[in-house]
């Protein structure tokens, strides 16, 4: 599955794709195990599947770095990723939300894991470590605003200390 966004790609990931694995079920069926895959009877292969929206939020933390040092590199990461929707920070961690648009869960995470490494160099990051993930889709995301146990409430969009 090649993966990509819209609009100009960011610094450093032009032409890299996501691939995804296949999950050993018959060819023709579809990746639920559910025989009800949508192969093309003109090419033999199956149609890709439809990107879905997760929400991500990533956790990382390393050493104390200077706090305008951490804000600058967040900026030009939310600058250079156009779906970050907030992020806060601290001299040795921060905590990043934002959206992607992914076939399933598990291309999402990888997404997600892969972002803060790929950006580190080109945003000026600092060398800090992922400590956290959570993705979860749409609709556990609006079931938990709902019920009350959601994110905290929201910040204005952009990057903010803790």
């Amino acid at each position: 599955m090649k993966r990509g966004r819209p609009g100009h790609s960011s610094k450093g990931t032009s032409g890299r794709a996501l691939v995804s694995v296949s999950s050993g079920h018959d060819a023709g069926t579809a990746g639920d195990g559910t025989g009800t895959g949508t192969e093309d009877a003109g090419t033999g292969h199956d149609d890709p599947p439809s990107a879905r929206l997760w929400h991500v939020t990533l956790s990382v933390s390393g050493p104390r770095t200077p706090l305008a040092e951490v804000r600058r590199g967040l900026e030009q990461l939310a600058h250079d990723h156009p779906f970050l929707l907030t992020s806060r920070y601290a001299t040795d961690h921060a905590e990043i939300r934002y959206w992607e648009e992914a076939r399933d869960l598990h291309d999402a995470a990888a997404l997600a894991l892969r972002l803060w490494g790929e950006h580190r160099s080109t945003a000026g990051l600092p060398p800090w470590e992922t400590v956290g993930l959570e993705v979860i889709d749409r609709t556990t995301y609006h079931q938990r605003l709902a019920e009350g146990y959601g994110p905290p409430p929201a910040v204005p969009v952009g990057v903010h200390p803790y």
